[in-house]
């Protein structure tokens, strides 16, 4: 069929429309990215900070952290593990990348897992893999609602099994250069024993050393509690980066598809255009012909 001048009006105009949004699109996704990154940032001297107090803690107690030293002879319980995805599209492979990543490391652990997803459509894929979740939450759609999803997971997870009760492990995906993110895995618990002595190790920044009050295990708890609060904040706001980035590239590929119709669409009507006045052109012409061989002839 066809396209008549009105129908490829109807169409450019359709398509400039949908051109607009989509750059709308792109504007709030980069924009978006650049708040969650620096929501991150925005957590490295608190990071120090806890850091400076989890070595203090090490050095001055033969202790070690809650999970970090001998476990008891009890059976290992299940794997615990949190997986932070997305719940909106046109986030192309965001969510295959890190279920997977998830699934790989969680299948390779012996004992039966648990896994926390953040965001209905990394769930789907993870529900799809046979792993047993334990709760599925909302992706924050702010920096602002991080923090309250973060504690309630975890007060979800401590609540099932305490904090030296097996292994929790964390997936997210990670902004690169540009919009591009890789999938990344982690052991939270137990602690690394290396990076453990990393940190007893570490010298005090200042001549006057620390004092730990409150009992040291009590003030290593605390610690380890504000270690996994940020790190998973973290998480968080490098996800939710990772998504708006994706998003932002899908919203160029999609701008270039739409001027590259817009382009050809334009073309179309120009040459429709064109065919139409050289017709008119043409009827004129031989119109004035016509007239002009009456007259001679008359």
């Amino acid at each position: 069929m066809t396209d008549t001048g009105e129908s490829l009006r109807r169409k450019i105009g359709s398509a400039g429309e949908l051109q607009a949004v989509v750059r709308t699109m792109k504007a709030m996704a980069a924009s978006s990215v650049g708040q969650y990154l620096d929501s991150a940032r925005a957590l490295a001297d608190y990071y120090r900070t806890v850091e400076l107090g989890l070595g203090a803690c090490f050095r001055a107690s033969a202790l070690t952290a809650p999970n970090g030293g001998p476990k008891s002879s009890r059976p290992a319980v299940a794997v615990r593990a949190i997986v932070f995805g997305s719940d909106q599209g046109l986030v192309g492979q965001f969510n295959d990348l890190v279920a997977d990543r998830a699934i790989e490391t969680i299948g390779k652990r012996a004992g039966a897992a648990e896994v926390w997803a953040v965001g209905e459509r990394v769930q789907a894929r993870l529900a799809e893999a046979g792993l047993k979740l334990a709760g599925v939450l909302a992706v924050p759609h702010s920096v602002q609602t991080i923090a309250p999803l973060i504690a309630q997971l975890q007060v979800e997870t401590e609540a099932r099994h305490p904090p030296d009760d097996g292994e929790l492990w964390l997936f997210h995906n990670r902004p690169r250069s540009g919009s591009a993110y890789e999938p990344v895995g982690r052991r939270l618990l137990p602690l690394d024993s290396e990076w453990q002595r990393d940190l007893a190790n570490r010298r005090w920044p200042s001549a006057r050393l620390p004092q730990i009050l409150g009992g040291g295990a009590t003030t290593l708890r605390a610690l380890l509690h504000e270690y996994l609060f940020i790190t998973l904040f973290r998480a968080c706001a490098e996800s939710l980066a990772s998504e708006n980035a994706s998003r932002m590239a899908a919203m160029e590929r999609a701008e270039k598809n739409i001027g590259e119709l817009l382009e050809q669409l334009q073309g179309n009507f120009n040459r429709l255009r064109q065919s139409g006045i050289d017709e008119e052109l043409f009827d004129v012409v031989s119109g004035f012909d016509a007239l002009a061989g009456s007259r001679r002839r008359a």
